[in-house]
This record gives C-alpha cells, sequence and structure tokens, in this order.
C-alpha cells in the first residue's frame, strides 16, 4: 500500500526543519564563547597538564570579552531565547573581570611618604637610555625597576647620567633577557632574591628619609611559551615575597616585567598574597604595555607595578621607550 504526501508535508519530510539550524548555529556560536568564560572562572591556566596551551591564550581573554556581544546577537538574530539568555550569562562573566581594571576604585586612607617608581623592559637592552632618563626626571622617579638589563645598557645607561640620578644600585646584568636590576634616588641595601628563578630577581630595601624603609623586588620570570618555561614561570611567580600586611611591620612593591596578565589565575595568586596592581587601581588595568610597536603582535597587559594593597596609588602612567616592545610604567605611591 503506497502512501501519498501533501505538497508542505513533502517539504517536511525531504530538507531539515529551518528551527533545528537555528537552534545549532545559535547554541554553536554560544558556546564558543563560553567555552572562554568557564576557562577563565575554573581557571584552566592552572589545572595540571593544561599549562600549554592554556596559559598563552588566556591572556587574550580581554579581546574575547570585546567580542562578548555576538553570541549575543547571533542568539537575538536567530530567536532563539535559550541561547540568548546564555549568551547574555557569558558576556557577563567575561566583561565583569574587565570593568574594574578600566575604572578608578577606591583608595586606602594612606597617610605614609610617597615612592615613586618606574619600571621599564629594556628588549635585551636595546632600549634608548636618553629615554629612560627622561622619564626618571619628569616623575622624579625615586626606584627604577629595569628588565632585560644588559652588560652593555649598564653601561649606556650609567655613561648617560644615571646614576647621578639614581646613585643607589642593585643590580644582576647579564646577556640576553635574563640581566635585571634596581636603581634608586636613596640607599638600597641588598636583600636574598627570590630562589630558583631563571631571570635575575633582585630584592632589596629601600630607605627613605625619615627613617621609612620598603622592600622592593625587580619581577621578570620568563615568557611562558614552552612546558619547560610554563614550569619556570610558575615557579618564579610563586617565589615571589608575600605582603605582610604590616605583621612584620615591612611594606613591600613587585615592579617589572610579569608575562602575565591579571586574567592569568597565577598572577592573581601573588596579588591574593597582599597586593594591588597599581594600574587596576587607578582604572589603567586594559593599558597596553607589550606588542603595541610591533604590529604583527597583539598588545598585552604583562608589565605590573604591585603594591602593598595598604598603600594608595595617586597616579599611573604609561610610555613608550625607543628600541624597546615594551612600555614603562610608572606608578606614584603613598605608603600607608
Amino acid at each position: 500500500m503506497s502512501e501519498t504526501f501533501t505538497g508542505e508535508e513533502a517539504d517536511a519530510r525531504s530538507s531539515p526543519r529551518p528551527e533545528r539550524w537555528r537552534s545549532a548555529v545559535a547554541w554553536t556560536v554560544a558556546g564558543c564563547w563560553g567555552v572562554w568564560a568557564a576557562a577563565r572562572l575554573v581557571a584552566v591556566d592552572r589545572l595540571p597538564g593544561l599549562g600549554m596551551p592554556a596559559i598563552p591564550l588566556i591572556s587574550f581573554t580581554p579581546y574575547v570579552a570585546a567580542t562578548a556581544a555576538v553570541p549575543v546577537a547571533c542568539a537575538a538574530i536567530l530567536r532563539h531565547r535559550w541561547a540568548l539568555l546564555a549568551s547574555a550569562l557569558v558576556a557577563a562573566a567575561l566583561v565583569a573581570p574587565m570593568l574594574p581594571r578600566a575604572m578608578a576604585g577606591g583608595q586606602p586612607a594612606a597617610q605614609g611618604p610617597t615612592v615613586r617608581v618606574l619600571t621599564a623592559n629594556l628588549l635585551f637592552g636595546q632600549a634608548r637610555p636618553e629615554r629612560v632618563l627622561q622619564l626618571v626626571r619628569r616623575h622624579d622617579v625615586d626606584v627604577l625597576s629595569l628588565q632585560e638589563l644588559t652588560p652593555q645598557a649598564v653601561a649606556g645607561l650609567e655613561a648617560a647620567g644615571l646614576t647621578r640620578l639614581l646613585p643607589y644600585k642593585v643590580i644582576d646584568p647579564r646577556t640576553g633577557a635574563a640581566g635585571t636590576g634596581l636603581y634608586a634616588r636613596h640607599p638600597l641595601r641588598a636583600l636574598p632574591a627570590p630562589p630558583g628563578t631563571v631571570m635575575a630577581m633582585p630584592r632589596a630595601e629601600f630607605s627613605l628619609p625619615g627613617g621609612r624603609t620598603v622592600e622592593v623586588t625587580a619581577v621578570h620570570p620568563p615568557p611562558p611559551i614552552s612546558r619547560a618555561a610554563v614550569r619556570h614561570w610558575r615557579h618564579d611567580l610563586r617565589a615571589l615575597p608575600s605582603s605582610s600586611g604590616g605583621r612584620d611591620g615591612r611594606v613591600r612593591i613587585l615592579a617589572g616585567d610579569y608575562n602575565a596578565t591579571l586574567d592569568h589565575a597565577h598572577l592573581r595568586r601573588v596579588l591574593s598574597r597582599g597586593y594591588a596592581d597599581a594600574a587596576d587601581r587607578t582604572g589603567g588595568g586594559l593599558i597596553p604595555t607589550w606588542g603595541v610597536s610591533a604590529g604583527a603582535r597583539t598588545p598585552l597587559t604583562i608589565d605590573h607595578i604591585l603594591v602593598d594593597r595598604r598603600c594608595a596609588v595617586r597616579d599611573l602612567k604609561v610610555y613608550d621607550i625607543a628600541g624597546s616592545d615594551h612600555r614603562a610604567v610608572f606608578a606614584d605611591v603613598r605608603l600607608p
């Protein structure tokens, strides 16, 4: 016995339902952004065995957040209300961590002296010494943290007059990218560096007029671009000193190139140990500090000045440096 179908029934049997296609597209697009949001929320870069490629990829979270309206718009156009709701939740999860970085927050009622800190990565020592000195003079810098400090860079900076402005130093210059150093306006007393780091990370006690002291560490873990480098990067961030919160009377500042953004769980763990990010405090947390001068790179915010969370950050500026692929970061910090 044969069956006969009307024209509408035949069309329904011979082609997929439009509703199914709309649902598949809406959920697929929402899922793409949803996977990223979930990875950020669960700190996937901290999970064993997922360091590569999770750690490099999570750096791009601000760019993914900037496009979070795409799945929302897609679900709205396709008129899929459940995918629209899910996409809105995903967008909120991505955007929520970004908003505080772009808005100045409350500051502690710090009443102590100020310390003006500048950090700069010299790109294998190739940055122009004149530019570094110009920034030191402009902001009357008290402490300068330099990364990728080579012996040749030391000679060039000091010949240009750096030690006339900042006569005290605790430095460990090395060839390539491994050298780091601290220069200061007032006396520095060398302290034991964080143990077992790949790059030099000098640590010193900075003495201000009047007797106040600040412990300063120049930070530069290796970029996490291979499995071996990820292990060293994790170790070096863990090795950074915790802020005491006043229990031992010390105020600590960590300044340098972290090769990490605020979306990395390992950097957020450092912050949880008593620090605040100076740029985040002042609404400059999304200003990129690396890759701006190189057109083939995606700019990222990987240079940071972390301060004892009891400190107030009165000002923050970011500057290009000729000869380097990093920007310099300046912070005016008032001590508790």
